[in-house]
C-alpha cells in the first residue's frame, strides 16, 4: 500500500473518530476555501517523492525590471495565517514547511518542476494556508524567488494571508483590463510576489481555461524559481484540473478529522500519478501540552 494511501486513511480515521457513534457525515460542495483563525495551528505532514535539492541563483535583470514596475505595497501579514510570523513560538511548524520545501526540491532535481497547483478535495481543508506558508518557507533561502497566484477566482482568499490588496489581480488580467505589471504585487520581501484574485467575475472557469492564462504563466515563470497557484477544491469544480494541465504538478491538501477518504481518493484520481506530487496532511496531530505539534510525515513510494 502506498504511503499516500496511508496518509488519506489517517485523515479519514481521525475524521471518523470525531463523529458520534452510528452517525454519518455529509459534504457540502461549496466553491472556495475559508481561512479561519484556527488554521494557524495546522499540523502538516506530507506524502511525497524523493530526490536531491538545488541551490539559489542571482536575480535576473527581467525579474528586477518586473519589481521596478509592479505594485509595491505595505503588506501586513497576520500571524494567525503564518507559522513564520512567530517562528520562535512555532519552530516545529516552520520546520515542517521546510521539510515540504526540501522534498519539492528533491523532485525538481529529477524532472521539470516550477509551477505547482495547491488544492484540496473540498473546502476548509487549509490549502490556502499551505500555499502561503510554503512560499514563505522558500523565500527564506537565499536568492529564491516565488510568485504566489490566487487561482481561486470563485472565493479569493490568498491575499488575506499576506495582508495584501485583492485587486487588480488575476481576473482583471484575464479579462484584458490590466497587464502583468499592474497585477503583480510585492511587499517588504522582494523575493515574494503575489497575484491576487482580482475583481469578482461570473465566468471563472472560462477565464482560467483561456489562452491568456497560459500566456501569463509562460511570461512570468522564467522570472521566478517557483510559481505556486492556489486553486478551488477539486471536487467542487473543474478549475483545479484545468490549472494542473498547464502546471508541473499538484499538491493535494487533506485535513485530518474532516476529509472523507473516498472523496480524497476521487480528488487524487483527477490528476493522475504523474501530476500528483504528494498529499499534505493538514492538522494531522495535536498535542495537549503544545498546540503546534507537527508529527506526521510519510514519503511517497514509487510505483
Amino acid at each position: 500500500m502506498s504511503r499516500i494511501h496511508e496518509a488519506l486513511k489517517k485523515a479519514a480515521s481521525e475524521r471518523n473518530a470525531l463523529l458520534p457513534e452510528g452517525s454519518t457525515s455529509q459534504l457540502v460542495e461549496l466553491a472556495g476555501d475559508i481561512i479561519g483563525e484556527r488554521e494557524v495551528s495546522a499540523q502538516v505532514g506530507v506524502a511525497i517523492r524523493n530526490g536531491s535539492s538545488g541551490t539559489g541563483k542571482a536575480p535576473s535583470p527581467q525579474h528586477e525590471e518586473l519589481l521596478r514596475r509592479c505594485q509595491r505595497t505595505e503588506w501586513n501579514i497576520d500571524p494567525k495565517f503564518s507559522v513564520f510570523a512567530n517562528e520562535r513560538r512555532d519552530r516545529s511548524g516552520a520546520e515542517k514547511f521546510r521539510t515540504l520545501r526540501s522534498r519539492l526540491y528533491q523532485i525538481a532535481a529529477t524532472r521539470p518542476l516550477k509551477r505547482i497547483v495547491v488544492t484540496s478535495s473540498v473546502p476548509e481543508e487549509g490549502k490556502t494556508f499551505i500555499a502561503s506558508n510554503l512560499a514563505q518557507s522558500i523565500i527564506r533561502q537565499e536568492q529564491r524567488r516565488v510568485l504566489l497566484i490566487d487561482g481561486d477566482l470563485r472565493a479569493s482568499r490568498l491575499h488575506l494571508t499576506l495582508g495584501a490588496a485583492i485587486k487588480p489581480g488575476l481576473a482583471d488580467y484575464l479579462r484584458g483590463e490590466a497587464d502583468e505589471f499592474e497585477i503583480v504585487q510585492t511587499g517588504k520581501q522582494p523575493n515574494l510576489s503575489l497575484i491576487a484574485g482580482g475583481t469578482e467575475v461570473q465566468n471563472p472557469s472560462e477565464l482560467l481555461q483561456s489562452n491568456a492564462m497560459r500566456t501569463l504563466l509562460d511570461r512570468l515563470t522564467p522570472l521566478f524559481d517557483w510559481v505556486i497557484l492556489d486553486s478551488p477544491p477539486a471536487i467542487a469544480v473543474h478549475d483545479a484540473s484545468m490549472l494542473a494541465d498547464i502546471c508541473d504538478g499538484v499538491l493535494l491538501v487533506v485535513r485530518a478529522g474532516k476529509t472523507d477518504f473516498e472523496v480524497a481518493q476521487k480528488a487524487a484520481r483527477e490528476f493522475g500519478e504523474e501530476r500528483l506530487l504528494g498529499v499534505v496532511l493538514n492538522r494531522a496531530e495535536k498535542s495537549d501540552g503544545y498546540p503546534y505539534s507537527y508529527a506526521y510525515i510519510a514519503e511517497k513510494e514509487e510505483s
